[in-house]
């Protein structure tokens, strides 16, 4: 098997015996990087949790983060004066020196596909946390709390005056 590295980046493309062409994918920054010869990274789980927020609620079906509780006390926070809404209600996340593990907590839009719309999800928030900070996530897991229907009307009795 034979390995070549074009000029134009990363990119290697490799030929195995019967000839069928392979491309792999870009290399990705590497967590090695935050532990250098001149010192070391570090990266709070707030960040990583605010990354994984806005990158899931960037995923078209998603339509909020969080558990009714959560949902419930950031609808409460978001009516304090001065209060704004936190990015990362709905998100978990450890952090290590070198990996990350992230769980999410979704209300779906309905009529959006479960599967489709976690394989989306996971793929958006893997790239946007690797991209940014350079730890390798190890894993996404996504509880789909709920199904947004849209805008209930309440109607209550009511009685004649």
């Amino acid at each position: 098997m034979t390995t070549t590295t074009s000029a134009a980046g990363p990119e290697a493309k490799a030929s195995d015996a019967g000839g069928a062409r392979r491309t792999t994918v870009p290399e990705r920054k590497t967590s090695t990087e935050l532990v250098t010869g001149r010192g070391r990274t570090s990266i709070a789980d707030a960040v990583v949790s605010k990354i994984a927020g806005v990158a899931a609620r960037e995923v078209s079906g998603v339509h909020n983060l969080g558990s009714s509780g959560a949902r419930a006390m950031g609808s409460f926070r978001a009516r304090i004066p001065g209060a704004s809404a936190s990015v990362s209600q709905g998100v978990a996340v450890e952090v290590g020196e070198r990996q990350a593990a992230i769980d999410l907590d979704v209300v779906c839009d309905y009529g959006v596909s479960i599967v489709d719309l976690s394989h989306s999800i996971r793929h958006n928030v893997v790239t946007s946390v690797e991209g940014m900070t350079g730890l390798e996530v190890t894993e996404v897991n996504i509880a789909i709390d709920d199904v947004y229907i849209g805008e209930e009307e309440s109607e209550e009795p009511r009685r004649v005056e």
